[in-house]
């Protein structure tokens, strides 16, 4: 189950810290939009009509082994991480769902083929959704990015109750942190 070790093993001490640009302040206590989003589960989710606590976690993009990752990558604050911030979702996911989360998604800008083979790479048990049509980023304002001429979605993680934004955070570093912070957050605010 493990990821390609040039993506996962990363020196966060060598990477520049995102700051909070308070760009995701307005987020919580907010209703999401309706938005239906394509799935890698097949057919696609309004995360606004999903009853319970869902948790979602935002990423720019998770890189391919093989493939180059876009010029200043890492010097790019908060880009750099994408495949450990899946994996730590993967690995705390019965812990997640333990803890009261009835769902866990992943979102990114990527095409559907693309977090498909994300999906079947990285073995997740969860669904990532995409909004490559930034149709949930602009209707949330979420924080963007431009790189290499596409916009692509900050890092962060949403902790949803049944349609409300009860938890944001962000910025998010390092990436493999952000599954326990979550947690951590679940385990002291139960539904």
């Amino acid at each position: 189950m493990a990821a390609d070790p040039a993506f996962a093993h990363v020196d966060w001490s060598k990477l520049p810290v995102p700051e909070d640009d308070g760009a995701a302040r307005h987020l919580t206590g907010a209703k999401l939009a309706n938005v239906a989003l394509p799935s890698t589960g097949g057919g696609a989710i309004d995360l606004a009509t999903l009853p319970g606590r869902t948790v979602l976690f935002i990423y720019p993009m998770t890189g391919t082994p093989g493939v180059a990752l876009p010029d200043g990558w890492d010097a790019i604050p908060g880009a750099r991480g994408c495949t450990p911030h899946a994996c730590a979702f993967r690995d705390l996911y019965a812990d997640l769902c333990n803890a009261g989360a009835s769902a866990v998604f992943g979102l990114s800008t990527q095409t559907l083929p693309e977090q498909q083979a994300t999906v079947e790479r990285l073995h997740l048990p969860f669904p990532l959704l995409s909004d490559a049509s930034l149709d949930l980023a602009r209707a949330m304002a979420l924080p963007t990015m431009e790189v290499d001429g596409k916009a692509m979605i900050k890092r962060m993680a949403l902790i949803i109750d049944s349609g409300v934004v009860a938890h944001v955070v962000y910025p998010v570093f390092p990436p493999d942190r952000n599954a326990g912070d979550v947690l951590a957050w679940l385990e002291a605010s139960p539904q």
